[in-house]
């Protein structure tokens, strides 16, 4: 994949919807720039090891947008029980 971008007069850069999209950057989150002889490399930063609870799930919830009705721990263990099931993994 190859994207082009320009830099502002403010020192910033935009990374184009399909590369966000590609990679599930979202608003606000963390990326290292990385210096290298043929330029500059940005990574997503890797998770906090001493991350909270509610960062962790800010982040999930930022990348899974799910508007449907509330779903019980209990359903969710069962499809997720029938999908293993359907994949053939026993456990």
């Amino acid at each position: 994949m190859t994207a082009s971008t320009k830099i502002s007069s403010k020192g910033q850069v935009v990374i184009p919807k399909d590369v966000r999209d590609r990679y599930r950057f979202v608003t606000g989150e963390a990326l290292d720039v990385v210096d290298r002889p043929d330029g500059v490399l940005l990574r997503k930063r890797a998770p906090r090891p001493d991350a909270s609870f509610d960062e962790i799930t800010a982040r999930i919830r930022a990348r899974v947008r799910y508007e449907g009705p509330p779903v019980s721990i209990e359903d969710m263990s069962e499809t997720i029980s029938a999908m293993w099931r359907e994949a053939g993994v026993r456990g």
